[in-house]
């Protein structure tokens, strides 16, 4: 039996001051899925995501998620409904420690239940390798880790959807290793969303690939195909 839709799209779209940072892309996510999003430079994908968290109003087209309509939902609603979601930006805060960051997001979760936050927060530290440093500033974090620290943040909201926008930026070879495997760990158990450049990343751990370019869907195929795809090739993979 199939699985079930969590995240759909029907001709999705945005337009800035004339041109089509996306256009009519219809996108079905299945429940428990790794999604790799990927695409050159300004093929629309963040501005996609923007549409999909709430962050940005789409111009024309729907966003479902979970069977309900959420298209005009601000994004603190669609966060309480299951999503979560990291930036290409970190946006942790600098000045709290890694378990008050953490914290802060078990709770949107939890509502103030002290114990159910703290085995939270202890949980999505561990799953990122982070437990050792729960005391630290996170601004004195390098960037490798303050990723690893914001993915925490959103896996720590226990989410029904984690999309993840550039997360291996400025994590060093092994922090990516470990990056893969949590990912795979996280496979069937949240859907995943995953924005990358780094293709060694996304041939292990997406389940399908979704192409974007100049906002428009090019293809949708399993990473092997993906890979043997002349038109992609000559888009992004620099092998056309």
């Amino acid at each position: 039996m199939a699985a079930l839709n969590l995240l759909t799209t029907k001709g999705l779209s945005r337009n800035f001051g004339g041109l089509w940072a996306v256009h009519n892309v219809d996108f079905e996510l299945p429940e428990g899925q790794v999604r790799a999003l990927i695409g050159p430079n300004g093929a629309g994908k963040s501005t996609f995501v923007g549409l999909l968290c709430g962050r940005i109003p789409a111009s024309s087209g729907s966003v479902q998620f979970d069977g309900r309509d959420v298209t005009a939902l601000p994004a603190h609603k669609r966060i309480a409904l299951g999503m979560a979601y990291t930036f290409q930006i970190t946006s942790i805060f600098a000045k709290l420690s890694l378990w008050e960051n953490v914290a802060l997001a078990v709770r949107r979760k939890h509502h103030g239940d002290a114990n159910a936050v703290e085995g939270g927060v202890k949980a999505a530290l561990s799953r990122v390798g982070l437990a050792d440093r729960a005391d630290q500033l996170a601004g004195d974090l390098s960037y490798g880790h303050q990723r690893l620290l914001e993915i925490a943040m959103g896996l720590g909201q226990q989410p029904r959807l984690l999309i993840l926008d550039e997360p291996t930026q400025g994590l060093a070879e092994s922090e990516v290793d470990d990056f893969k495997k949590l990912v795979r760990n996280l496979a069937g158990e949240t859907t995943v969303l995953l924005i990358e450049h780094n293709m060694d990343v996304v041939m292990d751990t997406a389940d399908m690939i979704t192409v974007l370019n100049f906002g428009e869907v090019l293809a949708e195929e399993t990473p092997e195909t993906i890979r043997d795809n002349s038109a992609v090739q000559a888009a992004y993979l620099g092998t056309g």
